[in-house]
């Protein structure tokens, strides 16, 4: 039978096998994107079309319901989206008919 195993001490191991950090990075993009005009937002007409195109889902007995909630999570979602472009002046005000 053989003895524990020891593990090699850190100044032992390859380089390779060390964890590196990863490089810092700027979340918002930093000077070159601040110069740069933002898009105008458009209000999609139907919130819910992507949910739809993934049909039912698995929940046997209950797909009406869930699709239901779904749905309202989505336009939901949809509504703040379309407030958040509003208060920060990216609304394409000559896109909404209602």
């Amino acid at each position: 039978m053989s003895g524990p195993r020891r593990r090699k001490a850190a100044a032992e191991r390859p380089a390779a096998r060390r964890r590196r950090t990863p490089p810092a990075r700027d979340f918002w993009g930093g000077e070159r994107a601040a110069g740069e005009p933002a898009e105008l937002i458009r209000p999609s007409e139907d919130p819910t079309v992507m949910l739809r195109s993934l049909s039912s889902p698995p929940l046997p007995g209950r797909e009406t319901v869930a699709v239901h909630y779904f749905a309202a999570v989505a336009e939901k979602a949809a509504a703040l989206a379309i407030a958040l472009a509003a208060a920060s002046s990216l609304l394409d005000a000559d896109d909404l008919s209602e």
